[in-house]
């Protein structure tokens, strides 16, 4: 993810999509896809009022992978209704542990 830039409008568009997506659980392991590290980026283009996340799953093989990212574009369909919102998988990089925030392994530890 970038990092916060106070110049930049969008940024705080951006911290606001992130709080939103900590609402979205991985329904198996009950943390936030934000905390996982599932999502890789948040491109906010506000002429277009368009917000896209890119992210990736776990795994190829989540059972659970089209229901996370209906979730994903529900909880942002509903906490920004001016925007329209696209969700973008992707396999690259792969996802691993090292992606996982602090809070993330904090409650993993549990």
């Amino acid at each position: 993810m970038d990092n916060f830039d106070i110049t930049n409008r969008s940024s705080f568009l951006k911290l606001q999509v992130m709080e939103s997506l900590r609402s979205v659980p991985d329904p198996e392991l009950h943390i936030s896809i934000i905390d996982l590290g599932l999502v890789y980026d948040i491109l906010i283009e506000e002429n277009e009022k368009t917000i896209e996340v890119t992210m990736t799953l776990s795994s190829r093989h989540c059972p659970v992978g089209e229901a996370i990212l209906a979730t994903v574009k529900n909880c942002l369909e509903k906490d920004f209704p001016a925007y329209r919102i696209g969700v973008v998988l992707t396999w690259e990089p792969e996802w691993n542990y090292d992606k996982i925030t602090e809070e993330g392994l904090r409650l993993l530890q549990g």
